[in-house]
């Protein structure tokens, strides 16, 4: 990535990035890219859905929303979703606003209870180790140290997970239990899974009877482009290669609607659904269907959420282009730093030269600009190369995001300068 530079090119950088980091730092910045929060003019979009359902209190099969029961979710509402998700409506389950505390509860589950496929409960079997392909999202990570899961890196390639070392590890070790996978512009690299990667993960042999690929698929309507991109249908892969009861789908509208009051999908075999289901009636009596009906009068069918995803675009699509121009006008030739150019999601990955990214986001956060902490998209905090930052440029206002994208790059000058004055 670096380029050659003569001793007094180097020294005349290097001047000119101090300079330019002083002030950087006497500005007096507060911005804060962190993570991938809707923005208020994104949420403002969905401001009906607060006033609804209005005097309405039953769904299309005459359920009184209001009242205990449901543990599926509307039927409406999994209609609408079903084929975002690909995923059949009945066999889709609709709960409350986190698909992460679907995947924390399908883990618990799988520990505590037997899984369809299993000869007995996780934790029952001594050790359970997790693919992660890396870069990935901090939150799968997260919870597999929650529950004493190791983690397995896995390299990210153009097309998905690199499906060799991940057929290997899977035919090899019965411990390896499952994989994470964000397959449409993934977090935080903006990969899509290609069909090959997907009939490979639904086809592979594994060692485990009960390996479930966790199919977080977040970003499933986010598109950046007039071209969005379609990604093969895992569940019915398993299906169609004898693994019915592979794959566990989740998404959510929490990036499509309101954050803080969205609707969570999880989808998967009759099988499985029968399993979360019944051990889901342990812990609640039915989701919140006035607000399962709330998003039914709001985006009304799958052209309702389209039409909405549109809108979302028009507002997000501006701030990618700053960060690809800004990166490209103060980074571009100096061989310091390569970044992806995603057609959806919520993120923008900045590769710096190796043994950089950490000391880049502290001098950044010296500056008053906070990033995502260097090592968050690698298991237990740790990137080999320290040398991958997330950029989250969904919150800040554009001229916010600016001043933050501009900061980044002085930093990147500074500490890539620095480091080959060294």
């Amino acid at each position: 990535m670096t380029t050659e530079l003569s001793p007094d090119a180097l020294s005349g950088l290097l001047d000119r990035a101090r300079q330019d980091y002083q002030d950087l730092a006497g500005l007096g910045l507060s911005l804060d890219l962190t993570r991938g929060k809707p923005a208020p003019e994104q949420l403002d979009l969905s401001e009906d859905l607060l006033s609804l359902p209005g005097g309405r209190h039953t769904s299309a099969d005459g359920t009184d929303v209001r009242n205990y029961g449901g543990l599926q979710g509307l039927p409406e509402l999994r209609e609408i979703f079903a084929g975002v998700l690909q995923v059949p409506a009945g066999q889709l389950l609709a709960a409350g606003n986190s698909s992460l505390e679907l995947m924390h509860d399908s883990l618990v589950h799988a520990l505590l209870s037997v899984l369809p496929g299993a000869e007995s409960r996780w934790v029952d079997q001594g050790r359970i180790a997790f693919l992660c392909p890396v870069p990935g999202y901090d939150r799968h990570f997260a919870l597999c140290e929650r529950f004493g899961i190791d983690m397995i890196p896995v390299p990210m390639t153009a097309k998905g997970p690199d499906m060799d070392t991940v057929e290997r590890l899977v035919a090899e070790d019965p411990a390896v239990k499952g994989i994470w996978c964000v397959p449409k512009y993934s977090n935080p690299d903006g990969v899509c899974y290609s069909d090959a990667t997907v009939s490979r993960l639904a086809s592979m042999s594994t060692a485990a009877p009960d390996f479930r690929i966790f199919w977080d698929n977040a970003y499933a309507a986010h598109h950046l482009t007039d071209e969005p991109v379609e990604i093969a249908d895992l569940l019915g892969a398993c299906a169609e290669a004898g693994n019915p009861d592979r794959a566990f789908v989740f998404g959510s509208t929490s990036k499509i609607t309101a954050a803080g009051a969205g609707v969570a999908f999880f989808g998967s075999s009759p099988a499985n659904l029968t399993w979360l289901l019944g051990n889901n009636a342990k812990r609640s009596i039915g989701p919140d269907k006035v607000n399962q009906l709330r998003h039914v009068l709001f985006l009304r069918d799958a052209d309702g959420v389209r039409g909405h995803m549109e809108r979302q675009r028009a507002l997000l699509q501006p701030k990618f282009e700053v960060v690809a121009r800004i990166l490209d006008a103060e980074l571009g030739g100096t061989g310091l730093a390569a970044w992806t150019s995603p057609k959806g999601g919520y993120f923008v990955t900045l590769e710096v030269p190796d043994g950089c990214a950490k000391e880049i986001v502290r001098r950044a956060a010296e500056a008053g600009i906070v990033l995502t902490p260097a090592g968050a998209t690698h298991p237990y905090g740790d990137d080999p190369r320290d040398a991958v930052i997330r950029i989250a440029p969904s919150y800040p206002g554009l001229a916010e995001l600016e001043q933050a994208i501009a900061g980044l790059a002085v930093c990147v000058r500074l500490v890539g300068y620095e480091k080959q004055a060294r």
